[in-house]
């Protein structure tokens, strides 16, 4: 038999022991000593099988414990929920929201700061030449681990002197703050696509080589169809399920 075909055997084994559950998160998996003999393949055969699933994020290598089966419970996200009114406790940032809904710890670092913004998220704003934005700079945190990023520009124009412009979480949202200013979101735009991340970002989300990520980026317009914020979130894609809801009226 090809080693290609035994080592995708025993990558078969150990990903289907995974799915099912006999291998749970945090779990170790057989040596490699052990896997060469219950197996009957060389070391070199159980190291590409293990590459394998490294690859496609299902496990982890770690100095001390060997391999183990990755914690791949994802965040839930209902995009269209971002602009619902909350009522359980008050007035609550979008994100920590939905992580604290599904019973999992919420956390972020922030900074602020005045920018030239990228020429994509320029033309989204609709500003000109020389136009600033305020850009919120998250990363964020579920159970003490990165999660993703989220990047958001608003008009300086539109938010100086705001919360919006000043360092620090706002514990109501920045949604709540544009409403304050008169400016609503009524009216959403997202898009939606999948590549494989920088190397930057990829240290930062302490991402698994062979992780791809979701770029999601939504513009808010307000009530004269005015782009007043455009948000880039790079979501690693083994850590996020996004789910819309559609109702026929």
């Amino acid at each position: 038999m090809a080693r290609s075909t035994l080592y995708q055997q025993v990558a078969s084994e150990l990903r289907r022991a995974i799915y099912s559950g006999d291998l749970g998160p945090g779990d170790q998996l057989p040596t490699e000593a052990d896997l060469m003999q219950s197996h009957g393949v060389s070391r070199n055969t159980v190291r590409l099988a293990l590459g394998e699933l490294v690859n496609e994020g299902l496990v982890t290598r770690t100095p001390r414990r060997g391999t183990v089966v990755r914690d791949r419970r994802p965040l839930l996200m209902y995009p269209q929920r971002e602009l619902e009114p909350q009522t359980e406790g008050g007035p609550r940032e979008a994100f920590a929201y939905a992580v604290s809904h599904e019973g999992r710890l919420p956390g972020q670092v922030i900074e602020v700061s005045i920018v030239a913004p990228p020429e994509d998220v320029a033309i989204r704003l609709e500003l000109a030449d020389d136009g600033l934005a305020v850009v919120r700079k998250r990363l964020r945190f579920v159970d003490g681990q990165p999660y993703n990023t989220n990047d958001s520009f608003f008009p300086l124009s539109l938010v100086a002197g705001s919360e919006i412009a000043r360092p620090g979480d706002i514990m109501r949202g920045a949604n709540r703050v544009l409403d304050e200013l008169g400016h609503p979101q009524v009216r959403i735009v997202d898009d939606i696509s999948a590549r494989m991340p920088t190397p930057a970002e990829a240290q930062r989300l302490m991402l698994e080589p062979g992780t791809p990520v979701v770029v999601y980026i939504r513009v808010g317009y307000d009530p004269d169809d005015l782009p007043v914020r455009v948000a880039v979130s790079v979501l690693p894609a083994d850590k996020h399920l996004i789910r819309y809801e559609l109702t026929r009226r």
